[in-house]
């Protein structure tokens, strides 16, 4: 079997998928990570994400999800939308359409089937933000990018405005080279943009202050210290990425099921205010945004209007 071909066909196949790239690395512990992640759990910058405690082995070693591991697929798929969505309050561009875990999971198995059927028995999983996966590192490894200043990975094709997926397979391939280079130079706007100085310094993020975590994540009551600095944004934060030179080399993407319903995009301050529950799970059904319920959104709707 020639290993490098059947990558290479392998890539050609993701790229038909709709995926922006794919890139291979050997399954193995992720030594560089390990105390990186055990300082910014000791230091509590995940807040109520009591689940980034679990599985701690898991997460450096993808051997300990599928048996006998060789491979770690990393794939990122665009959602850079063709209009941003303008209105008082703001929602990440990531949940404008269909919820990617369904979109992508799919185009997942139908790339791991593809494989089965070149090479004969694999045993593999797909992930889409969904296992104990440093996700971000592997794609580093993989060669798809670096990590910015805004622990977001960062290509210089097309910036950062993607998902990130994973299929780990009990299979060797022609593995990619890390990219070790970091782009970002002496470039601080998104340490300087952030609303709620989350990003504490260079490739360090405080979870327990990003306006994700605050708008997602977090299920109590907003602290009262982050008023007025919310932005506008109810679901997700786009700032450290919007700011980011090199998502001036964003694309569109071309994925119907990412193309939000127009209940989403004409909804107006008054309907945001207004908005029952019924009403909310007609204009989400389907969406990222389902995640937080009627209730958090309103509670972040009521927390940004309260200045």
């Amino acid at each position: 079997m020639d290993l490098r071909l059947i990558t290479q066909n392998f890539k050609l196949k993701a790229f038909e998928l709709g995926f922006q790239n794919c890139g291979i690395s050997k399954a193995e512990f992720l030594e560089n990570e390990a105390p990186r992640l055990e300082n910014w759990l000791k230091a509590h910058r995940h807040g109520e994400m009591s689940y980034m405690e679990n599985n701690f082995d898991m997460r450096l070693d993808p051997r300990k999800l599928v048996d006998n591991a060789k491979s770690v697929v990393s794939l990122s798929f665009n959602y850079f939308p063709e209009n941003e969505k303008s209105s008082e309050f703001k929602v990440s561009k990531y949940a404008y359409g269909r919820d990617y875990h369904k979109v992508i999971k799919k185009k997942l198995f139908l790339l791991l089937d593809w494989l089965k059927n070149e090479i004969g028995a694999v045993e593999g999983r797909a992930f889409v933000d969904s296992a104990p996966i440093l996700e971000k590192a592997w794609a580093q490894k993989s060669g798809i990018g670096w990590l910015g200043k805004n622990d977001n990975l960062i290509t210089k094709q097309h910036g950062s405005f993607y998902f990130l997926a994973e299929i780990i397979i009990d299979t060797e391939l022609d593995y990619s080279s890390e990219i070790q280079t970091d782009h970002c130079g002496t470039c601080t706007k998104c340490i300087d943009a952030c609303p709620t100085q989350a990003i504490v310094e260079p490739y360090q993020v405080d979870g327990s202050r990003c306006i994700s975590y605050l708008t997602i994540e977090l299920k109590n009551e907003i602290p009262s210290s982050f008023l007025g600095k919310m932005d506008n944004w109810v679901f997700g934060c786009d700032v450290c990425q919007d700011v980011c030179p090199w998502n001036r080399f964003s694309k569109p993407h071309e994925e119907t099921d990412f193309t939000p319903k127009s209940l989403f995009t004409d909804m107006t301050t008054k309907d945001w205010i207004e908005m029952t529950e019924d009403v909310f799970d007609k204009i989400f059904e389907g969406t990222p945004v389902k995640r937080t319920k009627y209730k958090g959104i309103k509670r972040n709707v009521d927390f940004i209007r309260k200045l």
